[in-house]
């Protein structure tokens, strides 16, 4: 794997690092993350396009999985170009603005999906605990005013500290430890005083992931309360099951990152490879080629294909779509 050489600028170009003593393979490696790509991109248009149509969808729980849907697409996005770039041998550099853009916007993002799931969370808990007053609570009106609080949280309080990677000294090897560009993996190459961009990304952490997972947690605590005290076995059973995508989506985003997290925290003496892997956890999942970039795509990949399995209205609608004279079910 080609080095650069040390260097103080910032018009640095750094080296993204694929899969170590894989190289020969990337061709065919190529194959399935870009199949994954294309369900990414297929699967959650699939979503927002029977959301649109359909105007049985038109209520709240819909609105905040098109926005999931949304932030899972632009997710995909971000990362196709250095991902496949690797894999098809076109390019394994990118330059420091292009480096910290995609820093900008896969953090972001992530902040984004970690404030719709507790939008999710906050809408099932509305709809099993206090369920007369669920159009009430959750008016058109005030769904936008979550989904923009979403956007100015994720989007505005990450500015200072990306805005600063812009003036460090990078003067060590310019490798970056994954296909993307992460706010860690730049500061790791950093020369600068980095105490700032250190704390704060801890401290947004806790009061953003941690603070929505625990949140979440919450909900659940009082929605399973409530349905224990239903009678009927029968009915909790029909409110357990529209929490069951939920679940899946909340673990299917916060296991990765979380192992992630604990990796570049406190596994520095760990192989380079293993970083790798858990950095690409997200894209591969699927089909279990490697233990890597698990990061960011297998929530884009697998959420679609949840919600579709499990939410019998987009169920019915995509079978209708694909199959126009196929008739349904009621079950």
């Amino acid at each position: 794997m080609p080095a650069f050489a040390a260097r103080d600028t910032n018009s640095s170009t750094f080296l993204l690092t694929g899969f170590p003593g894989l190289e020969r393979e990337y061709p065919w490696l190529s194959i399935p993350f870009s199949c994954i790509y294309a369900m990414v991109l297929s699967g959650n248009c699939l979503v927002l396009h029977v959301i649109r149509t359909e105007p049985s969808l038109h209520e709240p729980m819909f609105y905040f999985l098109a926005m999931l849907a949304v932030t899972d697409l632009c997710m995909g996005l971000s990362t196709v170009h250095t991902v496949l770039g690797i894999l098809w041998g076109l390019s394994q550099e990118v330059s420091l603005d292009a480096c910290i853009a995609q820093t900008y916007f896969i953090h972001g993002l992530s902040l984004t999906e970690s404030g719709v799931l507790l939008a999710m969370a906050f809408d099932r808990f509305t709809a099993i605990c206090n369920p007369l007053r669920y159009a009430s609570i959750l008016t058109n009106t005030r769904i936008i005013k979550i989904g923009v609080g979403i956007l100015v949280r994720s989007f505005l309080f990450i500015v200072a500290p990306i805005i600063r990677l812009k003036f460090f000294r990078y003067c060590c090897s310019h490798v970056l430890s994954h296909s993307f560009c992460l706010h860690q993996d730049l500061l790791r190459l950093a020369c600068s005083d980095i105490r700032f961009n250190s704390f704060y990304a801890l401290a947004l952490v806790i009061c953003t992931l941690l603070f929505d997972s625990m949140l979440i947690l919450v909900s659940y605590i009082m929605i399973l309360h409530s349905v224990l005290a239903i009678a009927s076995q029968e009915e909790r059973l029909k409110s357990l099951q529209t929490c069951v995508s939920h679940i899946c989506a909340v673990l299917v985003f916060y296991i990765p990152i979380i192992g992630l997290t604990m990796v570049h925290r406190f596994g520095k003496h760990l192989s380079p490879v293993v970083h790798v892997l858990m950095g690409n956890v997200y894209i591969i999942f699927p089909v279990h080629i490697i233990f890597a970039s698990s990061y960011l795509l297998v929530p884009p990949t697998v959420n679609p294909l949840v919600y579709g399995v499990k939410t019998r209205q987009i169920r019915e609608r995509v079978i209708g779509l694909i199959f126009p004279n196929k008739k349904i079910s009621e079950n």
